[in-house]
């Protein structure tokens, strides 16, 4: 896409704030530009992550880990980036809900539409607008492309990244989606965020899994995000109880930070919760087959793991509930096709059901099971039956 528009005129002030305007009438309520060569310490730093192997199972960040590390390796005729970010605060901290142990706690991101969807249509509607202004070629990213968004927002002045490697900001807390423009047009950088956090922890101190080993630096193999999500194999045995009813993502670094206190509620109604996603009942989610999963979180984000992943989480949770009732479901659940699910669904039981109930039910499904894991999830349960343990 160009135009006849001088590279003179594309770095005019004038222009930034048209672009600036432009994208706040889109929605973007934090808009800030900057240039590929402004993240140089990114690429080592990715690389000390990777190398280190805190991605965990996440290998396409090994995979891109070049092209991450500098906007110019992945598109070398890039002059200027306008880095967009857009506001997904909720109306209270989410925390309070894992008070609920029968309710679910779906991250505040997924209780509503895919943001990919939200965000990516309007970055291409204000790329389109950019390209037209100023005679430049643009190209879209947000979170899905090899972009590393929240240094290139830091270094555009949208923020900081805090000690939870989240973006903070000083009107939106630590509750913003980002995206990025890239344009071959040359536009004044603004200055960069400096950091705030100063001697504060909050962040750090709140991770239910302490999954920080310092400050700035996280291991997402420990992070209830990382587990709940990505993960795609049982949730480790050590992690079970610290996840409570989370279950899908975590919220607790972010919702932790004391500059939420500015933040405010989303204007945009497709990032706000909907009613049936923003505390679910674990009875009603343990009753979900492939066919009603797909149709509760139709354009959710959640859809993107499946029903027997997501039904894992909810497992974990109910084990977590102290909710006896829910060991009915739970039981039924200990003979469902997916070996994923059976194994969670014992680890729940032998959480909720003494420990002669717990022998009762090893000795009916351990005689049909041929999955290893699922047959070491009933051994351990029935150890802990056998000591008065609960199974951690």
């Amino acid at each position: 896409m160009r135009t006849s528009t001088s590279e003179k005129d594309a770095g005019r002030p004038d222009l930034r704030a048209t672009i600036r305007g432009a994208a706040q009438r889109l929605g973007f309520e934090a808009v800030g530009f900057t240039t590929p060569g402004s993240i140089p310490e990114a690429g080592a730093r990715l690389r000390d992550f990777v190398s280190q192997g805190l991605h965990g199972s996440m290998t396409w960040m090994a995979e891109t880990l070049e092209r991450r590390a500098s906007p110019s390796v992945l598109w070398p005729e890039v002059r200027s980036i306008v880095v967009l970010g857009m506001n997904y605060g909720p109306a209270a901290d989410p925390r309070a809900l894992q008070a609920k142990r029968n309710r679910g706690a779906i991250s505040v991101y997924a209780r509503n539409r895919d943001y990919h969807d939200v965000v990516k249509g309007r970055l291409k509607e204000l790329a389109g607008r950019i390209a037209a202004l100023s005679g430049g070629d643009v190209k879209v990213f947000v979170d899905t492309a090899p972009v590393m968004e929240k240094p290139l927002a830091e270094a555009a002045g949208l923020g900081w990244q805090g000690k939870h490697t989240n973006l903070v900001s000083r009107d939106f807390g630590s509750w913003l989606f980002l995206g990025a423009i890239f344009t071959t047009a040359p536009l004044e950088a603004d200055a960069p965020g400096p950091d705030r956090c100063g001697t504060c922890r909050a962040c750090l101190d709140a991770c239910p899994t302490a999954a920080f080993p310092a400050p700035y630096k996280l291991d997402a193999r420990r992070c209830i995000s990382y587990l709940t999500i990505e993960n795609k194999g049982p949730i480790p045995r050590e992690f079970r109880a610290a996840i409570g009813n989370r279950i899908y993502g975590c919220d607790d670094c972010l919702a932790a930070c004391p500059w939420n206190k500015f933040a405010r509620q989303a204007a945009e109604l497709k990032l706000r919760p909907r009613a049936e996603l923003d505390e679910p009942r674990l009875d009603a989610l343990l009753d979900l087959d492939d066919a009603a999963f797909r149709a509760l979180f139709s354009g959710s984000p959640v859809k993107r793991i499946g029903r027997d992943r997501f039904l894992r989480n909810v497992l974990v949770a109910a084990g977590n509930s102290g909710d006896a009732s829910l060991a009915t479901r739970c039981r039924k659940l200990a003979g469902d096709p997916s070996p994923l699910v059976r194994g969670a669904a014992v680890w729940a039981l032998s959480r909720l059901l003494d420990a002669a109930a717990v022998q009762r039910a090893a000795a009916e499904f351990m005689g049909t099971e041929a999955d290893a894991g699922v047959l070491a999830e009933w051994r351990d349960a029935l150890a802990a039956a056998k000591t008065g343990e609960t199974a951690r």
